[in-house]
């Protein structure tokens, strides 16, 4: 795998956080025997993995090893051993993963739900370790990915992926807006057994909207910057249009610039929220975790929890789309001492509660989010990986995404 020039530089403030967001995966890790490779959700509730997080990791072992956090050698070897345990240890049903696993075997963890786009999430990472470090752990990402039934997870009556599995529901919900699902559309049209059609990416219904002069926005619930990128992270969509015409890549540059802009507006008056305290996406709370912080424009205004509460992953893992401002954030977020820890910043911060509030914690795929979005601006290496793989070419080709 040759070594990819850099050609964008970032502020040291960027680059130790990149280099610290590595250290959560690195560190927050199993090495026991039946759950090698394992990554926690968070480093606090300390027994639970999130398998988003594994796929976050692997993608992370192709950066640590390019960045020379770690040697190449000892990447791989975390990579294969972790991909050993998703294969031969992990709970699956018609090869998808639960949302959750036991860092202690690689169970289930309590009654979670068996989820797709997780799924897609490891598949992602594990398929970014596999085109950077080739040999056995490319074949063990191209079993893993082959052994997945992604019609199974289709209801065909809508035509969309429905949005969760567990025994006592069956399948449940819908993948019915725009979110951060693409890669689940990616994966299923071009896999080699159980595709799905390509037309399940075109049945998903669009909402559109504008805030100011943002330009159109399709968006999703909520307005969390998460739905922007999380896909975004594994997939090059710069300069390509769907067979509608939509660049989707434009796309989430104009979300997150609206939702800075939302926070200079601040329509709440919030005393947290300004122009580089911005990027409101599902986070730590001082009220627990939310799935609902977020800006306008979205659907669902009524569901939106946004009280306060900035995490630095938010811009940061915008940092392709609008990197000035992003930058801006960083330096504001450096400037908090209680807002630093070992692993670069907090999850978020709100100012608006009495005491002012800073979390207590890391959350893995906020971590991922920042690490893998800080190195596609420096290198584009996760895009590249991706780009090169013969599926994604042929799902980029099936979507007609040009």
């Amino acid at each position: 795998m040759e070594q990819y020039m850099e050609d964008r530089k970032v502020s040291k403030i960027l680059e130790e956080e990149e280099r610290k967001c590595f250290g959560f995966f690195w560190n927050e890790v199993s090495e026991s025997g039946e759950s090698y490779g394992l990554i926690r959700d968070n480093d606090v509730k300390r027994d639970m993995c999130s398998v988003a997080s594994v796929g976050y990791g692997l993608a992370g072992l192709a950066i640590g090893a390019h960045r020379g956090y770690v040697s190449r050698q000892e990447a791989e070897r975390r990579a294969v051993g972790t991909l050993v345990t998703m294969k031969e240890r992990a709970e699956r049903v018609h090869g998808f993963f639960y949302h959750f696993l036991h860092m202690e075997d690689a169970s289930r963890y309590g009654g979670c739900e068996l989820s797709v786009i997780d799924t897609a999430l490891l598949l992602m990472g594990a398929m970014a370790a596999g085109e950077y470090f080739g040999g056995e752990c490319m074949r063990l990402w191209e079993e893993l990915y082959g052994e997945v039934d992604w019609d199974w997870y289709r209801d065909p009556r809508l035509n969309q992926y429905y949005m969760g599995y567990n025994e006592k529901e069956g399948h449940f919900g819908h993948w019915d807006h725009y979110a951060e699902q693409f890669i689940m559309y990616f994966l299923g049209v071009a896999a080699p057994e159980h595709p799905v059609p390509p037309s399940l990416f075109y049945d998903c219904p669009l909402f559109c909207d504008v805030y100011k002069d943002s330009g159109l926005i399709y968006h999703s619930y909520c307005g969390g910057l998460f739905v922007y990128q999380f896909s975004h992270a594994f997939l090059n969509l710069q300069g390509k249009r769907d067979r509608r015409g939509i660049d989707w890549y434009e796309n989430s540059r104009r979300a997150a610039k609206a939702a800075r802009q939302y926070c200079i507006d601040n329509p709440g008056q919030k005393k947290t929220y300004g122009a580089d305290a911005w990027g409101m996406t599902a986070c730590m709370t001082p009220h627990g975790y939310s799935g609902a912080q977020g800006a306008l424009p979205c659907v669902g205004n009524d569901k939106n929890e946004a009280d306060g509460t900035v995490p630095p992953c938010g811009a940061i893992g915008s940092m392709p789309f609008c990197p000035e401002e992003v930058e801006s954030a960083a330096r504001h977020y450096a400037s908090m001492p209680q807002l630093q820890g070992k692993y670069g910043f907090l999850d978020a911060y709100n100012l608006d509660v009495e005491p002012a509030w800073f979390s207590d914690r890391y959350i893995g795929i906020d971590k991922g989010i920042s690490l893998l979005m800080i190195e596609n601006y420096r290198s584009g290496l996760i895009w590249r990986l991706t780009d090169q793989n013969r599926y994604m070419q042929r799902a980029f080709e099936l979507l007609e995404i040009r």
